[in-house]
């Protein structure tokens, strides 16, 4: 077993990692990163809404191309794509998981819909 040290970019609703998944463990890599969104089920996502998501992690990775991989670079990637779910909650294309086990609305309250009719 090597003792190369686990490069990561956690926050909130999204966790980078150095790393293969092998048998459920990550194992740390130079070559491959892997993206968790919404590791506590905090929003509900259609798959078009998660392939916004990846889309974007792998334009950014792209451009991260040649670079060294540093945790500074992953956490600039992991907050860019905190900033594209917290665009997609405004917009809409997610909402709160209201059934989640901890509903602590991270990203301020949901709207409500106002009836103006009155």
């Amino acid at each position: 077993m090597d003792n190369q040290m686990l490069l990561k970019s956690t926050t909130r609703h999204i966790r980078i990692f150095a790393a293969v998944v092998e048998d459920g463990e990550l194992v740390p890599s130079n070559q491959v990163l892997t993206l968790d969104i919404d590791p506590d089920n905090e929003f509900t996502w259609s798959e078009d809404t998660l392939q916004l998501v990846y889309r974007q992690f792998d334009e950014l990775v792209e451009a991260n191309s040649g670079a060294d991989l540093t945790d500074y670079n992953l956490r600039r990637i992991g907050s860019d794509l905190e900033h594209l779910v917290r665009s997609l909650l405004q917009s809409g294309s997610i909402s709160y998981n209201i059934s989640g086990r901890a509903s602590n609305y991270s990203m301020g309250l949901p709207r409500v819909a106002v009836d103006e009719s009155n």
